[in-house]
Order: C-alpha cells, then structure tokens, then sequence
C-alpha cells in the first residue's frame, strides 16, 4: 500500500513485516483491471507507490513511455527507488510530493494509478480531482482499494474479529477510511468523472503457501510494526491481547482448512 497524503497518518508503516505483504504485488495479482489498458509509450503516473513492485511492472509494459513514481516521505521513495532499480526499471523517476497537490501540469499523464492508497488519505475526493486534473483528456485515472469490513475467513477465531474491529478502528483515527473499496464510484462521481468502469476482484488464501505468508506477516506485524505502537498508545489493545491475535493467525495459518477471501474496489475513470 502507498503512504498517506495530506495529514492522515499511513496506519500499517514500513516494518519489515508490512514490506512482506507488498513485495509480491505485480500488475497481474494487483492491478489486473487496468492490464488491457497499458501498452508500450504511454506516460503513466503511479501515486503512492510504496514498495515499488507494481512501478516496475507497469513500467515495463508501457516502456519506453515515461512513469513518474509519487510518494510522501523520502523514506517510502527510497522503497520505490530501490525496487525499480532492482528491476532494471531504473527510468523510472521517484519523487515525492502529495497527492491532494499534485506539482505537476494540468493534462500531464495519459495514465494515473493508485494502489491501496485513496483508503490512507485524508480527503480521497479531492485526490481523485488531482488525478483527474493531471490526467489527459481521455486518459484514465485507475485505482483498487481493499475493503476491510469484506474480510471473510475460516476458522472463526474470536481474536480475528478483535483484530478486524482494532484495525478499522486504528485507520479511521488516522484520517484514513479502511473500507474504501465500496466508496471508489461515490469518491469518482463526486471528484466530477461520468465515465466510469467499476469492478472488483478478490485474493482467495487457501494453500499452505498463501496461509503462511499471510498469517505469517500479520502474527508479525501486530506485534511489531506501527499498528501494534497505536492500538497500545490509543487504548483499543493491551499486549497480551495483541499477542492473542499473533497466536490465532498463527492458527489460523496452520489450519488444514484455513480461507480467506479479501475483497477490492476498482474504478477505471476516463478523463
């Protein structure tokens, strides 16, 4: 996910645990809703674009065409610099700047993306009329928002469900608005688009593999990184009771028949 924009406060920070859970993300598992539209020249504008695994594969499918990678902080460029050199995607420039702002000319991208990032900022609508402002005329402006409260799973572990509740309840005190991906068509039609292609897509962690790098990230994760820091600072977790959330996912992961299905929103909006 890319960092906030605008004063809201990225709920999940960039312990290595959260890193884990974006390091596998390419254009096929993440951005497959926009695939068909890219192609080979096209100047394309990733907002909040975090670990950077999405920049470099979309990079690479609309090279030779210039990408421009956006995030907040030098620390979360830093990420994305790092990743798309790695890739060999090293055209691509990284910079920081906000996304309620955008310093960039009117009609600049033919293309403007944002992943898991419009439920982190503190006014999504009017990021969508940056991105809508630096967008050409015709191009598209695309982006994919997990919605938390359509979390489903197996086993049905108590401790999940305190888990759900003190994540919701961490994001909205940041600014942010964790169930996002129903808002996507509102925030568009009210950020002044008419054509708009909505969609939405799942990931299902069923095998042992997904299991254990999903459970195993956030058993991580909800002792160690930002997350754990806030719920313990604002009340809404005590440590034994983050550690019982750490011991379920681990559960939850061991489990022959562990599920979980994650639900997204994706707009694609012409400009």
């Amino acid at each position: 996910m890319g960092d906030p924009q605008g004063g809201a406060t990225y709920t999940h920070g960039y312990h290595s645990s959260v890193l884990r859970s974006h390091n596998n993300r390419t254009v096929e598992n993440s951005a497959a809703y926009l695939a068909a539209e890219l192609r080979p020249g096209l100047r394309l504008l990733d907002v909040g674009s975090g670990a950077g695994t999405i920049t470099a594969d979309l990079a690479a499918r609309v090279a030779p065409g210039d990408v421009v990678a956006l995030e907040l902080t030098e620390e979360s460029r830093a990420l994305t610099q790092a990743e798309v050199m790695r890739q060999g995607q090293g055209h691509v420039r990284c910079v920081v700047g906000d996304v309620h702002a955008l310093d960039f000319p009117d009609h600049s991208f033919d293309i403007v993306h944002a992943h898991q990032v419009l439920q982190h900022v503190a006014d999504p609508v009017q990021a969508l009329r940056e991105m809508k402002r630096v967008c050409r005329p015709g191009g598209l402006v695309a982006a994919r928002d997990a919605d938390y409260a359509g979390f489903i799973w197996y086993p049905l572990l108590p401790e999940l469900d305190d888990w759900l509740s003190g994540y919701r309840q961490a994001a909205r005190a940041n600014g942010g608005e964790p169930d996002a991906g129903r808002f996507l068509l509102h925030w568009a039609r009210q950020a002044g688009f008419s054509q708009i292609e909505c969609s939405s897509s799942t990931w299902c962690l069923a095998t042992p593999e997904a299991r254990a790098w999903w459970g195993g990230m956030w058993a991580d994760r909800i002792l160690q990184s930002r997350i754990a820091a806030q719920l313990l600072e604002q009340g809404l977790a005590s440590q034994a009771g983050l550690q019982r959330i750490s011991d379920a996912w681990r559960r939850w992961m061991a489990a022959e028949d562990g599920w979980m299905s994650i639900v997204h929103g994706e707009i694609l909006c012409r400009a």
